[in-house]
């Protein structure tokens, strides 16, 4: 919107005149063209690494600003980034964060190639989509059949809603993995279930019902539903060391665990 830009102008004006900045980046709904009025300007401000590093020492890595000086209701919210920051992001950045940068625009820049950079960061080889299907797969398999039954056994309340709240959101991982589709954050994992293109017969009254009631006959349907439906399906006897990988052992191997991915 006419606004939107008009502010993006401004902001950008006095980001570039500032000695570390290298390059502004628009994310979020303005950039994707799916904006409210009143929505606000999401950024990545791209700074020299030493910068970048003063401000994580300082714990100023994001903030807004500009509150209502451009438009009703509207603001900037900035998000720290460097060229370290991409690199690393590119490597090994989690759903969230290379979502973010889906559909981006580099709207000013003094690093050379950054427009390819921000482009591929919202992307994954296949390799990396299988090895998600399958450790997600895994999540599910153990917190659906395994840790849910034990807390019905037990009684243990808790441990019910653990189990059922971490079978859902396994689940969607594995069907959005399927789907070639990043986890933008947990408040749009059901709009996103609902818009994707392909879904196991039956998926989403059976998800809901295993938030809604965490009964071990719905969770068994639903992990069954993916299983069915998946074209390539992880061993049962790989799933307790898939699942020990992914949730006991990346304090050892440095990797993300696999509902953070």
């Amino acid at each position: 919107m006419e606004h939107h830009e008009a502010a993006l102008t401004r902001y950008v004006r006095d980001a570039a005149a500032q000695e570390t900045t290298l390059a502004v980046v628009l994310v979020g709904s303005v950039a994707r063209g799916t904006e409210r009025p009143d929505s606000d300007l999401d950024v990545y401000l791209v700074v020299d690494d030493d910068a970048w590093d003063a401000a994580a020492e300082a714990n100023r890595l994001a903030w807004s600003e500009r509150h209502d000086e451009d438009y009703p209701g509207g603001y900037v919210d900035i998000k720290l980034a460097s060229p370290s920051y991409l690199a690393a992001a590119a490597d090994r950045g989690d759903d969230p964060t290379r979502a973010s940068f889906a559909g981006a625009r580099v709207v000013f820049s003094a690093l050379p190639g950054i427009e390819a950079s921000i482009a591929g960061l919202a992307t994954l080889p296949e390799q990396e989509w299988d090895r998600r299907v399958d450790a997600h797969l895994a999540q599910a398999r153990l917190h659906g059949r395994y840790f849910l039954g034990q807390a019905h056994a037990s009684g243990d309340e808790f441990l019910r809603r653990h189990a059922a709240l971490h079978l859902g959101l396994a689940a969607a991982r594995c069907v959005l993995a399927a789907n070639r589709t990043l986890l933008r954050g947990p408040k749009y994992v059901t709009d996103t279930l609902t818009n994707l293109p392909d879904l196991p017969t039956g998926f989403l009254p059976r998800w809901q019902r295993v938030l809604a009631q965490a009964d071990p006959a719905d969770a068994a349907a639903l992990i069954g539903s993916l299983e069915v439906w998946l074209p390539r399906v992880l061993p049962r006897e790989e799933t307790l060391s898939t699942f020990i990988r992914d949730n006991e052992l990346p304090w050892l191997t440095g990797a993300l665990p696999a509902e953070y991915y």
